[in-house]
């Protein structure tokens, strides 16, 4: 769906408590959630507005969000 909030928080809520934690305690953690999440209100964005850009680089927007999410969620294990 278009517009839809992917937040780390929206996409892993059981594992709140757990991102909560490493963001204040994880400096790499911390910087790769705020770029993820950064990301995905810009993707966002760009949805709702239309997407002045093209399909190619929507989907590399698209694709560096999956692969810092995928990121993410192995450290969330590993902890």
């Amino acid at each position: 769906m278009l517009g839809e909030d992917h937040s780390l928080i929206k996409e892993f809520p059981e594992h709140a408590e757990k991102i909560n934690a490493l963001t204040k305690s994880n400096p790499d953690f911390s910087d790769q959630c705020d770029k993820y999440n950064a990301l995905d209100r810009q993707i966002r964005e760009l949805e709702v507005g239309g997407a002045p850009i093209g399909d190619t680089e929507m989907r590399d927007l698209k694709h560096e969000r999956r692969m810092l999410k995928d990121s993410l969620y192995k450290q969330l294990l590993a902890n």
